[in-house]
């Protein structure tokens, strides 16, 4: 018994120990998985958690790029970029509230699964146009410009998996960014054209004179 009782007083410390790395682990999980700058969910993040709300039939898939990102940066320093970034993300986390996701793909670029519960969703996302031209803060109102908006309704394209359906909507976005358009949702028919695995005219694309 004394022999058990030792064993076990000693086996303590040690289960504690991998409580507390269990413990630190799962948040260094949950931090990766989170963009440092925006508080966005990573690529990661948001496929994990976009694959699943698209079980949903009225999930809706919307991809937004900051239209002349660059420009920004160049005329007004990185850090107003910065910013112009962070208030885009809050503003997109607003609108997808607690029953949706939205990610940083990268850059300038966005992404975000809703669930469309009445139908409205094209009229909400011309709303949500109008909030992301706003200026970045009170405090730095030259620091603005327009998103761009593309989205398509998963039931749509039954059974395609969330990267054909990003790829739908990017497809609609881009040409709503260069039609000026502000919002633009995805055809029912065939992909547009891609030029090695972008659509023509996207950053990788080998055609040049794209709008970035």
């Amino acid at each position: 018994m004394n022999t058990l009782l030792t064993v076990l007083a000693s086996a303590g410390p040690i289960a504690a120990g991998w409580s507390v790395h269990t413990m630190w682990m799962r948040r260094r999980l949950h931090t990766a998985r989170l963009d440092p700058l925006t508080g966005l969910h990573t690529r990661d993040g948001f496929t994990r958690r976009a694959t699943a709300l698209l079980k949903d039939p009225r999930a809706v898939v919307v991809l937004a790029d900051v239209d002349r990102f660059k420009q920004v940066n160049d005329t007004h320093g990185h850090a107003a970029g910065d910013v112009l970034l962070q208030a885009t993300a809050a503003r997109l986390a607003h609108y997808v509230g607690r029953h949706g996701v939205a990610g940083r793909l990268g850059g300038d670029e966005f992404a975000a699964v809703v669930i469309d519960d009445h139908g409205t969703v094209g009229d909400l996302l011309a709303v949500l146009h109008g909030v992301l031209a706003r200026p970045a803060s009170t405090t730095e109102p030259h620091v603005h410009t327009t998103v761009s908006l593309g989205w398509v309704r998963a039931a749509d394209h039954p059974g395609e998996e969330l990267s054909g359906l990003l790829h739908r909507a990017d497809e609609a976005m881009y040409a709503a960014k260069q039609g000026r358009a502000g919002v633009r949702r995805a055809g029912l028919g065939k992909l547009f054209a891609t030029v090695a695995g972008r659509r023509s005219g996207r950053r990788g694309a080998s055609r040049p004179g794209a709008v970035a």
